[in-house]
Protein backbone atom coordinates (compact mmCIF):
# COMPACT_ATOMS: atom_id res chain seq x y z
CA UNK A 1 0.00 0.00 0.00
CA UNK A 2 2.85 2.39 0.79
CA UNK A 3 4.31 1.80 -2.67
CA UNK A 4 1.02 2.71 -4.33
CA UNK A 5 0.70 5.87 -2.24
CA UNK A 6 4.31 6.81 -3.00
CA UNK A 7 3.79 6.40 -6.74
CA UNK A 8 0.60 8.47 -6.53
CA UNK A 9 2.43 11.20 -4.59
CA UNK A 10 5.26 11.36 -7.14
CA UNK A 11 2.75 11.49 -10.00
CA UNK A 12 0.82 14.31 -8.34
CA UNK A 13 4.05 16.19 -7.64
CA UNK A 14 4.89 15.92 -11.34
CA UNK A 15 1.46 17.31 -12.17
CA UNK A 16 2.14 20.22 -9.83
CA UNK A 17 5.41 20.87 -11.65
CA UNK A 18 3.63 20.88 -15.02
CA UNK A 19 1.07 23.33 -13.64
CA UNK A 20 3.87 25.59 -12.45
CA UNK A 21 5.44 25.53 -15.91
CA UNK A 22 2.11 26.47 -17.49
CA UNK A 23 1.64 29.23 -14.92
CA UNK A 24 4.89 30.91 -15.95
CA UNK A 25 4.55 30.13 -19.66
CA UNK A 26 1.06 31.54 -20.11
CA UNK A 27 0.44 33.06 -22.64
CA UNK A 28 -3.02 34.32 -21.62
CA UNK A 29 -4.60 35.10 -18.28
CA UNK A 30 -7.07 32.26 -18.81
CA UNK A 31 -4.20 29.78 -19.23
CA UNK A 32 -2.64 30.98 -16.01
CA UNK A 33 -5.99 30.79 -14.20
CA UNK A 34 -6.46 27.18 -15.32
CA UNK A 35 -2.91 26.38 -14.17
CA UNK A 36 -3.70 27.78 -10.73
CA UNK A 37 -6.89 25.72 -10.59
CA UNK A 38 -4.92 22.62 -11.62
CA UNK A 39 -2.34 23.26 -8.92
CA UNK A 40 -5.02 23.77 -6.27
CA UNK A 41 -6.82 20.56 -7.15
CA UNK A 42 -3.57 18.61 -7.40
CA UNK A 43 -2.42 20.03 -4.07
CA UNK A 44 -5.60 18.75 -2.44
CA UNK A 45 -5.02 15.31 -3.95
CA UNK A 46 -1.40 15.31 -2.85
CA UNK A 47 -2.33 16.19 0.71
CA UNK A 48 -4.95 13.44 0.77
CA UNK A 49 -2.35 10.93 -0.44
CA UNK A 50 0.38 12.12 1.92
CA UNK A 51 -1.87 12.00 4.97
CA UNK A 52 -2.00 8.20 5.30
CA UNK A 53 1.52 7.82 3.90
CA UNK A 54 3.06 10.01 6.60
CA UNK A 55 0.49 9.13 9.29
CA UNK A 56 -0.64 12.76 9.48
CA UNK A 57 -4.42 12.85 9.93
CA UNK A 58 -4.39 16.67 9.98
CA UNK A 59 -3.50 16.63 6.27
CA UNK A 60 -7.16 15.93 5.47
CA UNK A 61 -8.20 19.11 7.28
CA UNK A 62 -5.55 21.12 5.46
CA UNK A 63 -6.71 19.63 2.15
CA UNK A 64 -10.28 20.73 2.89
CA UNK A 65 -9.16 24.29 3.65
CA UNK A 66 -7.05 24.35 0.46
CA UNK A 67 -10.02 23.17 -1.60
CA UNK A 68 -12.19 25.94 -0.15
CA UNK A 69 -9.53 28.58 -0.78
CA UNK A 70 -9.03 27.42 -4.37
CA UNK A 71 -12.75 27.68 -5.00
CA UNK A 72 -12.93 31.19 -3.59
CA UNK A 73 -9.84 32.27 -5.56
CA UNK A 74 -11.28 31.07 -8.86
CA UNK A 75 -14.63 32.69 -8.10
CA UNK A 76 -12.84 35.99 -7.40
CA UNK A 77 -10.84 35.77 -10.62
CA UNK A 78 -13.88 35.03 -12.75
CA UNK A 79 -15.99 37.80 -11.16
CA UNK A 80 -13.42 40.35 -12.29
CA UNK A 81 -14.94 40.43 -15.77
CA UNK A 82 -13.38 40.94 -19.20
CA UNK A 83 -10.45 43.18 -19.85
CA UNK A 84 -7.00 43.53 -18.40
CA UNK A 85 -6.31 42.38 -14.83
CA UNK A 86 -7.31 45.01 -12.33
CA UNK A 87 -9.68 46.90 -14.65
CA UNK A 88 -12.90 45.20 -13.60
CA UNK A 89 -15.91 44.85 -15.86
Amino acid sequence: MNLLLSVAAVTLAGCLLLGLVQLFRGPTTEDRMMAVQLMGTTGVGLLLVLGPLLAAPAAEDVALVLALLATVAIAALTRRGPGKPGQGS
